[in-house]
């Protein structure tokens, strides 16, 4: 059992040399958002650069891709036709990821699920993407839902799930929130090795394992309850998985930066935190 303390920077952050290049330290594509929901790829792209991930493309249905493209100018979003994510999308999206491999010398990943929607249209999009894409992924929020339907369509390929105890449920048919710690550290391991990829609980305590190991991050405060931490979690891990570190110590490294961050801003707005506070602390704990 591993115990995730400051000690997992020094495994994902290196001094880095006097010359380095753009897209060295990654290049990261991010899908979500839907014609209601278009903050949480911005967030998830918000808190991957202040990750250290080198760019970002955003990829969204038209409406959310406009408003994320006015957020910042750090954002560049490409815009999807429609109000939402169809498969008629999926040979795009795959060739962006292509793209972004190339320019990027593999240095490359996605996160996907944030904002997207529900709908069995977009769920079956997600699937067809997830079944075909080659790069490390992230999935969050409704790309859980999607893998949920069909499980089996991602073992064994590079991915990390990052649930909380209900979409845990809906992604292995797992019932955990009433379970005791030891017992949700069992759930978890058994589910990533059986599903052959790597999970992170999210909760008071956030349980992270790859069906071998397991670790526990105990960062984190109450006040994180408020809605985009999760998308901020989502995109630090993708940063990381960017830059090449192993899905293990992106996830372990990502709880800790995201629960920290949390617990820094927490202090200064308690109630009144935002996930962009959350943010706007992250360089605070990797500095």
């Amino acid at each position: 059992m591993i115990e995730v303390t400051k000690e997992i920077l020094k495994k994902v952050y290196f001094k880095r040399p006097p010359v380095a290049r753009k897209y060295d330290y990654g290049l990261l594509t991010v899908i979500g958002g839907s014609e209601f929901y278009s903050g949480s790829p911005a967030l998830s792209a918000l808190a991957a650069f202040r990750a250290g991930v080198d760019m970002i493309h955003i990829i969204a249905p038209k409406r959310a891709a406009d408003i994320i493209a006015s957020f910042s100018p750090d954002l560049a979003a490409y815009s999807l036709r429609g109000d939402w994510l169809t498969k008629e999308h999926v040979a795009t999206l795959l060739s962006m990821v292509e793209s972004a491999k190339e320019v990027s010398h593999g240095k490359t990943a996605v996160v996907i699920g944030g904002g997207l929607g529900r709908s069995e249209e977009t769920q079956e999009a997600v699937l067809d993407f997830l079944s075909q894409v080659q790069a490390p992924v992230v999935i969050d929020a409704d790309a859980i839902h999607a893998v949920g339907k069909r499980p089996g369509l991602v073992s064994e390929k590079n991915l990390i799930a990052t649930p909380h105890v209900y979409e845990f449920f809906v992604l292995t048919g797992r019932e955990v929130a009433n379970l005791s710690e030891s017992e949700k550290i069992k759930a978890v391991q058994e589910e990533a090795k059986k599903l052959g990829i790597t999970i992170l609980l999210k909760g008071g305590v956030d349980i992270i394992s790859d069906g071998k190991e397991v670790a526990l991050s105990r960062t984190g405060s109450s006040y994180m309850t408020v809605g985009g931490t999760g998308d901020t979690l989502a995109g630090i891990a993708g940063a990381l998985l960017a830059r090449g570190t192993n899905p293990f110590d992106a996830v372990c490294a990502a709880a800790y930066i995201n629960g920290l961050a949390g617990e820094i801003a927490a202090k200064k707005f308690g109630e009144s935190l935002m996930a962009t506070d959350l943010i706007a602390a992250i360089p605070e704990v990797i500095k």
